[in-house]
C-alpha cells in the first residue's frame, strides 16, 4: 500500500514521468549507498574470520590435547577441595560443628562424602570412563549444591556466581561425554536423536553458565579505565559465547583474558603460609582454572546446534 502511494507521488512529481528505476543513474547511486553501508560490516566480518583462522591454526598442535585439559582444568577445583579437606579435617570438623552447629559424627561423615565423591568423580571424568561420566557430572553437581549448604554460603552472591559458572564447566563435560556415547543400544558412533536434542541443551546452558564469573568480575573491583574497557570487549565476548556467534574465537579470547586475570590477581603462591588470604586466593585460582577449562572445551567441541554459527551452516 505504500509503495503504492509512493510511486503515484513519484509519477506527479515528474508531471506523469516516471523514471526508468532500472537505469544505470538509479542503479549507480543506490549501489553507492549500499555499498558504503555494508562496508563497515565486511571490515568487521573479515576481521572476525581472520582471528577464527587463527585460532584454528594455532590450536591445531593442541587440539588432540583440548579434551583431556579441558576436563582437568574444569575439575581442578574439586581435586583442590579434597586434598584440602584431607589435609584440614580437623580444622573442618571444627568450624562445622561450633559454626554450622553440625553434630560430631555428621560432620566427619560430611567431609568423607565430599571427599569420595569429588576424587572419585574428578578422576572418572578425566579419563572419560565410558558409562560412568555422566554418573560423575551429576556426583559433583550435587557436591556443588552440598557445600552450598553445608558452609551457608548459598546466598553469597558471589559464591553462587561462581559455582553456575563451574556447573557450566560440568554441563560441558557431559555435552562432551555425549559426543560419542558408549555402551547404549542402537548404532555405534551413532547417537539416537534424543541424545542429539539433550546435547544441544546442554551446550546451550553449559555456554550460559559460563559466562557469569566474568560477570561477577566486572561487577566487584575499583572501576579503572583499563577495567572499563576490558568489561566492554569482555562483555562482548560472554554474550557472542551465550548466543552462540563466533563463540570459538570468543571463547578463545576469555581463556587468555581469564587466565591472565588469575595469574596476576589470584597469585596464592606469593602469599605466606599463615596468612588466611591464601586460601581464599587459591580457592578463586582453582575456581577460575575450573571455568578456563569449561571454555577450552567450548574451543574444542563448538558452540552446539542452538547457536547463531550452526544456523549460519544450514543456510
Amino acid at each position: 500500500m505504500s509503495s503504492r502511494y509512493s510511486g503515484y507521488q513519484q509519477n506527479n512529481a515528474y508531471g506523469g514521468f516516471n523514471p526508468n528505476a532500472s537505469g544505470p543513474g538509479y542503479r549507480a547511486v543506490n549501489d553507492y549507498s549500499s555499498s558504503g553501508a555494508q562496508r563497515p560490516l565486511e571490515k568487521l566480518q573479515a576481521f572476525s574470520k581472520s582471528v577464527e583462522d587463527s585460532v584454528d591454526r594455532y590450536s591445531t598442535p593442541l587440539r588432540p590435547y583440548l579434551p583431556v585439559i579441558g576436563r582437568f582444568l574444569i575439575v581442578s577445583t574439586f581435586l583442590e577441595d579434597a586434598l584440602r579437606m584431607m589435609v584440614q579435617r580437623a580444622g573442618q570438623n571444627l568450624y562445622l560443628q561450633t559454626h554450622r552447629h553440625f553434630p560430631w559424627g555428621v560432620s566427619h561423615l560430611f567431609l568423607l562424602v565430599n571427599i569420595l565423591t569429588m576424587t572419585a568423580g574428578s578422576a572418572i571424568i578425566i579419563t572419560k570412563r565410558p558409562g560412568l561420566t555422566e554418573y560423575s557430572v551429576f556426583g559433583l553437581l550435587a557436591v556443588v549444591v552440598i557445600q552450598g549448604l553445608g558452609y551457608g554460603l548459598i546466598f553469597d552472591f558471589d559464591f553462587f556466581l561462581r559455582s553456575l559458572s563451574v556447573i557450566g564447566g560440568l554441563f560441558m563435560v557431559f555435552s562432551d561425554s555425549m559426543v560419542n556415547p558408549s555402551g547404549r543400544g542402537g548404532f555405534a558412533g551413532l547417537p539416537s536423536i534424543t541424545e542429539t536434542d539433550r546435547r544441544k541443551y546442554f551446550l546451550l546452558a553449559g555456554r550460559v553458565l559460563l559466562i557469569f564469573l566474568f560477570l561477577g568480575f566486572i561487577i566487584r573491583g575499583q572501576w579503572t579505565f583499563g577495567r572499563i574497557l576490558l568489561s566492554i570487549i569482555g562483555l562482548a565476548a560472554c554474550a557472542m559465547v551465550a548466543v552462540g556467534f563466533k563463540a570459538k574465537w570468543s571463547a578463545a579470547f576469555l581463556v587468555l583474558v581469564l587466565s591472565s586475570f588469575n595469574v596476576f590477581a589470584n597469585n596464592w603462591w606469593a602469599v605466606d603460609e599463615e596468612d588466611v588470604q591464601r586460601d581464599f586466593l587459591k580457592y578463586d585460582f582453582f575456581q577460575t582454572l575450573s571455568i578456563v577449562g569449561g571454555l577450552i572445551l567450548l574451543v574444542n567441541i563448538g558452540p552446539g546446534g542452538i547457536s547463531v554459527d550452526e544456523n549460519k551452516k544450514n543456510f
